[in-house]
C-alpha cells in the first residue's frame, strides 16, 4: 500500500513528543512532500534578511509511526524516488558558513532546473545531485532541531543520501517516529555556504523494521559500497568516530582481528567529510562492496 504524506504537517524538531502524522506497516510505501529548508519563505532575490523567520528552517515532513519498531531495532529506509521542484534557492552572508567572517552582505540566489541541469548562472550549468539533507527518527533523549545532526539523523547533509540508497537508524523510540526534508537538487560535500540548492521535493521512501540486531548510529548504502555516518563537535571526533564504527562493524561480521581490519580500511576505505556548518560536523567512513563481498558479507543487516 501507498500512503502520502503532505508537507502541511511538518515539525522543526525530531522528539519522541512529537505526534505521528501517520502510523503505517513496516514494508510500506510512503510519498512525502516537502518544503524547502525555508518553508518557501524566500521568494526572489530581494527578499530581506529580517524578512525570513530564521525559526522557521529545516522542517521535516512527519513523524511517521513504523508499527512494530521498538528501541534497539534498526529502521531499514529505501529511497525509491526524489522528485524535484522547478526552482532552487541559495543563501549566505555574515555568520552564515565557512565565509562567514568575510563576507558583508546577505545574498540570495534563485536557481533554475533546466533539462535536469542546476542553471547556476548564464554561463554555469551542471548536472542535478539530488539528495536529502535532513532525514531521521526521534532521538533517544529530549528533542533536536531538525537542523542538527546525530546518532538518530536529522541534518547530516550527506551528499550518499539520494535515490536509490538505503539508509539504517537506530531506533530509540516505539514507532522510531521517522521523518524527512531539507532536500537539495544539488550539494557539495562541505554545504561549504551553509546552503545546497534548497528545493521543494516529493520523495519516495520504504519503511521496513529489522529485528534482531541494532546500530550505534546512521549507516548509508548504496550500489557502490556504505558508510558509518557521525557527528561530532569537531570534525576530527566525527571522523574519528565513523573509523572506529566501520572497524567494529567489520571486525566483527568478517573475523579479521581490529588491526587487520583498520590496514584494509587505511588502504581502501574513505574517510569523507558530510558537511561542516551545522552545529555538530558531520563525516562518514565509506567502504566500497568489492571489500564487503570479499570479506564474506552479503547483507550490511
Amino acid at each position: 500500500m501507498e500512503h502520502l504524506l503532505t508537507k502541511e504537517t511538518y515539525v522543526y524538531s525530531m522528539s519522541a513528543k512529537n505526534k505521528p502524522a501517520l502510523c503505517v506497516e513496516s514494508g510500506e510505501k510512503i510519498v512525502v512532500e516537502t518544503y524547502d529548508c525555508f518553508l518557501n519563505q524566500i521568494e526572489s532575490e530581494k527578499t530581506a534578511y529580517h524578512a525570513i523567520d530564521w525559526n522557521q528552517i529545516n522542517p521535516a515532513t512527519g513523524p511517521v509511526y513504523v508499527e512494530g519498531a521498538a528501541p534497539g531495532d534498526i529502521l531499514k529506509v529505501e529511497i525509491k524516488k526524489i522528485e524535484l521542484g522547478q526552482e532552487g534557492t541559495m543563501v549566505t552572508g555574515p555568520e552564515l558558513g565557512v565565509l562567514g567572517n568575510e563576507i558583508t552582505d546577505f545574498s540570495i540566489k534563485k536557481i533554475q532546473i533546466e533539462n535536469d541541469m542546476v542553471a547556476f548562472n548564464e554561463n554555469i550549468h551542471f548536472p542535478l545531485r539530488p539528495m536529502i539533507g535532513v532525514i531521521g527518527v526521534a532521538p533517544h533523549e529530549g528533542e533536536v532541531n531538525c537542523g542538527t545532526p546525530g546518532e538518530h539523523g536529522g541534518n547530516m547533509d550527506t551528499t550518499l543520501i539520494t535515490e536509490g540508497a538505503t539508509l539504517y537508524f537506530p531506533v530509540f523510540h516505539e514507532g522510531a517516529l521517522f521523518s524527512l526534508g531539507d532536500v537539495h537538487a544539488s550539494m557539495g560535500d562541505g554545504e561549504v555556504c551553509v546552503s545546497g540548492v534548497e528545493i521543494p521535493a516529493r520523495v519516495t521512501v520504504v519503511l521496513t523494521v529489522i529485528k534482531g540486531q541494532t546500530i550505534h548510529t546512521p549507516v548509508v548504502e548504496n550500489q557502490d559500497g556504505f558508510a558509518f555516518i557521525v557527528s561530532k563537535p569537531t570534525l576530527d571526533e566525527a571522523a574519528e568516530g565513523a573509523v572506529k564504527e566501520m572497524v567494529h562493524y567489520l571486525a566483527k561480521r568478517s573475523g579479521l582481528p581490529v588491526s587487520d581490519v583498520t590496514m584494509l580500511l587505511s588502504a581502501a576505505g574513505d574517510v569523507q567529510v558530510s558537511q561542516i556548518v551545522d552545529p555538530l560536523r558531520t563525516a562518514r567512513m565509506f567502504v566500497p562492496k568489492l571489500i564487503v563481498h570479499q570479506l564474506g558479507i552479503k547483507e550490511i543487516f
